[in-house]
């Protein structure tokens, strides 16, 4: 059982801080590492996996530092999130390359079974400069498989993968998981880690948000404030009838848009009393839409809440 510790760790370029007095502990199972694009996923996985010396603070592998520790190497395998390939190479070759490196007893052998791992038999002795990026990434995986590393941090891992690649991907990841494998994967995706993870880490502007058990998270975001933007036949008797609601927290009648912005405390309250609202006073709903689903939005009100 390998645990990767971050504590107080912070890493900055020049005058701009990536990452932020960050402090978390990634065990063996499958971790989310959710935050928006510009977060500082991809600099705190370069840490984890010794490419980048923390600014102050220190990771760890085992109580180890990881940084300046070639031995680091034999436990952890990566996926980064930007090509770092040789492209002239087959996809075989470029497996067996990384087999050899690690001075395996037989990387012939562990160069196959990490093809077939990824399903990457079929394309193994085609160039890596004809693959799909899909392709390119699962032989990127195969390639961090090949030493069977008891760690296995990925950046992005699903980007460019059709939907096929990417059950393929997740079954695989949840079997390392169950294996006891300390399985790290980054994603500015929702829907991505809420099938994969049990467990996130959340990142915004380099700080650490929030940290724990995925469904408890979730619930803090689906529960923060909504906010929707409303057309009807008659905006000002539709905000007069909701506005005494204790779901509501605020209402604005926006002239420019002809439209009512609402902001609301209670969605499950809310969904049920806007039409219900409307029907009583005769009211038509021309558009009912949210003005602040981006994940920016619900990962701000995480660090704020």
């Amino acid at each position: 059982m390998t645990t990767i510790s971050i504590d107080n760790v912070s890493r900055w370029f020049g005058n701009v801080v990536a990452v932020n007095d960050v402090t978390m502990t990634i065990g063996p199972g499958v971790t989310g590492l959710l935050g928006p694009n510009g977060a500082g996923k991809s600099t705190l996985i370069n840490m984890m996996a010794g490419f980048l010396p923390p600014s102050t603070g220190t990771v760890t592998l085992d109580t180890t530092p990881v940084w300046r520790n070639e031995q680091a190497y034999r436990h952890i395998g990566i996926v980064p999130e930007r090509e770092a390939m040789y492209d002239f190479l087959t996809g075989a070759e470029f497996v067996l390359a990384n087999a050899e490196l690690h001075g395996l007893p037989d990387p012939g052998a562990a160069a196959r079974k990490a093809l077939a791992t990824v399903e990457m038999e079929y394309a193994q002795g085609r160039r890596i400069e004809t693959y799909s990026k899909g392709m390119r990434q699962r032989v990127k995986m195969a390639s961090a498989l090949v030493h069977e590393p008891s760690v296995l941090l990925l950046d992005e891992p699903f980007n460019g993968m059709d939907p096929r690649q990417r059950l393929q991907l997740m079954d695989l990841l949840r079997r390392m998981g169950a294996e006891g494998r300390t399985v790290l994967f980054s994603s500015h995706i929702l829907e991505e880690v809420e099938q994969l993870a049990r467990h996130i880490e959340v990142i915004v502007a380099g700080r650490h948000a929030a940290s724990g058990d995925y469904r408890r998270i979730r619930r803090l975001m689906t529960n923060r404030p909504h906010r929707y933007l409303v057309r009807s036949s008659d905006d000002r008797a539709l905000a007069s009838a909701l506005i005494a609601h204790g779901s509501t927290s605020g209402l604005e009648l926006d002239a420019a848009e002809s439209a009512l912005r609402i902001q609301a405390v209670d969605f499950a309250g809310f969904t049920e009393l806007l039409p219900r609202v409307a029907r009583e006073h005769g009211i038509r709903l021309y558009e009912v839409s949210p003005s602040d689903e981006s994940l920016e939005s619900v990962f701000s009100y995480l660090v704020t809440a």
